[in-house]
């Protein structure tokens, strides 16, 4: 087969991994970065697994058309076609990794396959695509103490709320994946491993004799994911991330293939990193709520964001939502640790405060 010319991001340029081409990444596995439209993250990375039979995806893009046309010029270079896709292992339902698997599932000689655990997220998002219901997390905001903002994310995401995009579709997977569950492929075998805290039933899988981990947005190279962003939010997002985190240090170390980024040499390097930053963000968060009581919004208020040191309200409306639901992730470790308190008011909002002393 032609294989395309291999391509290795300029490590001087943090978003150089999202340029348009296809990274080979050695044994006939490759990494092809899809476009996103306006956002922020800019490309999501498609992960193709190649062989005699077929190829195997893990991750599908977003269903757009310009997703569809560079996926299926990216397997042309590599001598296939979009009928030549055997299977999708998907990491999580955003929509960024599950809907253009959904729409190509005609085209298919396989499966697609996506964790079990995320069944409540995919029932909640198909309700909300009906009009049956707010995605949860414009659903959480009052209870942060933020109904304002709740009412500027409704304005801004308008009819469909979490259905944007009129030909997104939210279908069922072929296949739930349930935890450990190994898929042979001619050339691998892949172990998909629950590791909750991104969403629910966010998996990533693990390729331990060739010493690779497809880690969806469970650990990224540059940045945080956020926790707990989904239709069905949960208060133990970031204690279930955390622990997922230290899930992968007792793994075998691996090479890093992350959903947004670079491919990097070990995860455990940068799963440590991520244990010390949320361990340093709830120093901060303790910090802020010492003072309260406070509600997750006005804490988040009092923090800064992103490596410029912004304030919340230098913060666009959809970051502000992102803000708030990860400083109530962090608040909600704190009350687990007995650290903090919370105290929720006769109108629905959670409040913060150290704890009464005893006696």
């Amino acid at each position: 087969m032609d294989h395309a010319t291999s391509r290795s991001p300029a490590k001087d340029d943090r978003s150089a991994w999202a340029e348009n081409g296809v990274e080979d990444l050695g044994g006939g596995l490759y990494r092809i970065p899809l476009p996103l439209p306006d956002d922020g993250l800019t490309a999501v990375n498609v992960y193709a697994i190649t062989g005699e039979q077929g190829v195997d995806l893990v991750d599908a893009g977003m269903a757009l058309d310009q997703a569809r046309e560079r996926l299926a010029e990216a397997l042309g270079q590599l001598g296939y076609g979009l009928p030549d896709i055997r299977n999708f292992f998907i990491t999580h339902i955003h929509q960024d990794h599950y809907t253009l698997a959904v729409q190509l599932r005609g085209t298919l000689q396989g499966q697609i396959m996506l964790g079990e655990e995320e069944r409540i997220n995919l029932t909640r998002i198909q309700e909300v695509a009906a009009g049956r219901r707010e995605p949860g997390f414009i659903e959480m905001l009052p209870r942060l103490g933020a109904p304002e903002l709740a009412g500027q994310i409704r304005s801004i995401m308008g009819p469909g709320l979490a259905n944007p995009i009129p030909r997104l579709q939210w279908d069922d997977p072929d296949r739930w994946l349930a935890d450990n569950t190994v898929i042979d492929l001619p050339s691998r075998s892949l172990r998909a491993i629950h590791t909750p805290g991104h969403t629910r039933g966010h998996v990533v899988f693990h390729d331990e004799a060739g010493g690779t981990l497809f880690a969806g947005d469970h650990v990224l190279p540059h940045i945080t994911p956020s926790i707990g962003f989904q239709p069905a939010i949960t208060r133990q997002a970031l204690t279930q991330y955390l622990s997922s985190l230290r899930l992968m240090l007792t793994l075998s170390d691996a090479r890093l293939l992350p959903a947004h980024g670079p491919v990097t040499d070990s995860t455990h390097t940068r799963v440590n990193e991520l244990l010390a930053h949320h361990e340093t963000r709830l120093e901060q968060t303790l910090e802020v709520a010492s003072a309260g009581p406070v509600t997750a919004y006005i804490a988040a208020a009092a923090l800064p964001w992103t490596r410029r040191k912004r304030k919340l309200v230098d913060l666009d409306p959809m970051n502000q939502l992102l803000a708030v639901g990860e400083t109530a992730a962090h608040l909600e470790v704190l009350v687990i640790r007995a650290q903090l308190a919370r105290v929720t008011s006769p109108d629905g909002v959670d409040y913060y405060s150290l704890p009464n002393p005893i006696g």
